[in-house]
């Protein structure tokens, strides 16, 4: 059921109610202009939370990516959670994860062709990515866990709300999960809640839809997490989650917020699976590829290790993996489906703000208005954004 992974440590209440204050003042002095917030000329659309842990933050962005591509050239800019670099680093094929963070990395290994940049100072990055001469061609930018940096006042601000730790039941940290006051979703254009189960009925989207409370303004969208092919980091060819029987002995390797919600997912398939969790984000150290290959070793055939593609990047390339690891290990890809067939409203929404905001769409209108003025000026074409078969 929905909340059902929440979990408040009352005795930290009060130390939530101090946090609390630190941050509805931040956050008013933004609101009143103390702070300040910067817009820009090109489109930037937000993905974030205000929850401590993973609320599918990057298959949303990754979703966001597929869907203009294919039609713009889209940055993706984020903080590089946990990477040992600083500044502003645009990724290039070669790019180390360590350098970049392990999300990064990821996002730049699957779409090679799209601008992949990190810096903690967002407005900073926006503004190298839009001026520096290898990135200028950026059509749409999109910040990756940036709901928080208010400094950035996005056109478009998607708030992600996991079906397991919805926002209206939890508290402040250090008690709960939250970053800031459930109030804080006021601020968001869209609100996705996301980990949905596939088998929700009617009546529990009402409820949800009731809960949420939102604004007039704001829109409500609801996805659940669809599967790909296991893919084998070392060797071997893909399988399909199909193929695993409830003979099988799964090793679920991972380092991210939760696992919960893979283990439910995977049980239809078997029962045996044996979780070994790390924290999120965690990089793995010689002793864990040791414990790996131990607990792997004591299990039954016919045994699989599976492990996320965000773990997967920390693990590729490891030393110490044994040959029955390296045959055996294979990451999940995890997408998202938009439930209720608003899949399509909600393109439609994301890509006529990217058509209408786009600096080219600004150019080409100002060329046209002069064009008018005087038929025989010259200059360059500039290219326009179009967006068929969407």
């Amino acid at each position: 059921m929905e909340g059902d992974f929440i979990k408040i440590n009352e005795w930290q209440l009060p130390f939530s109610w101090l946090y609390g204050i630190g941050i509805r003042l931040r956050n008013r002095l933004f609101d009143i202009g103390v702070l300040k917030s910067r817009s820009f000329d090109i489109p930037v659309i937000s993905v974030g939370n205000i929850t401590v842990g993973g609320s599918g933050k990057t298959p949303h962005v990754e979703y966001l990516v597929r869907l203009l591509k294919d039609n713009t050239k889209v940055a993706v800019l984020s903080r590089g959670y946990k990477r040992k670099s600083k500044g502003y680093v645009l990724a290039t094929k070669d790019t180390p994860m360590s350098e970049i963070g392990d999300e990064s990395f990821q996002i730049k290994k699957k779409y090679p062709n799209i601008h992949v940049a990190v810096d903690k100072d967002r407005c900073h990055g926006i503004d190298k990515l839009i001026g520096s001469a290898a990135t200028n061609d950026t059509d749409v930018i999109l910040l990756d866990d940036a709901y928080q940096h208010r400094y950035v006042k996005p056109g478009i601000n998607i708030l992600l709300v996991d079906y397991h730790r919805l926002i209206t039941y939890d508290k402040l940290l250090p008690a709960g999960r939250l970053r800031e006051p459930k109030e804080g979703k006021a601020r968001a254009d869209i609100v996705i809640v996301t980990k949905c189960p596939l088998d929700m009925k009617p009546m529990d989207f009402r409820v949800l839809i009731k809960t949420m409370n939102l604004r007039p303004y704001q829109s409500l969208y609801f996805t659940t997490l669809k599967y790909g092919s296991l893919k084998p980091l070392y060797c071997g060819k893909d399988i399909e989650l199909e193929e695993i029987t409830e003979n099988h002995n799964i090793l679920l390797l991972t380092g991210i917020a939760s696992p919960k919600q893979m283990i439910i997912d995977l049980k239809p398939y078997t029962e045996k699976i044996f979780p070994m969790s790390f924290r999120d984000h965690h990089r793995f150290t010689q002793k864990d590829i040791r414990k790996l290959n131990e607990r792997f070793a004591t299990m039954h055939e016919p045994r699989i290790i599976i492990t996320t593609e965000k773990d997967a990047t920390r693990l590729f390339g490891m030393d110490g993996l044994s040959d029955d690891v390296r045959h055996n290990i294979f990451a999940l890809p995890i997408e998202v489906e938009f439930m209720l067939d608003k899949q399509d409203i909600f393109n439609k929404k994301i890509i006529n703000y990217v058509r209408k905001n786009s600096r080219n769409s600004i150019l080409v209108k100002a060329k046209d208005d002069h064009k008018s003025g005087n038929s025989n000026s010259t200059g360059n074409r500039t290219r326009t954004i179009s967006f068929r078969n969407n």
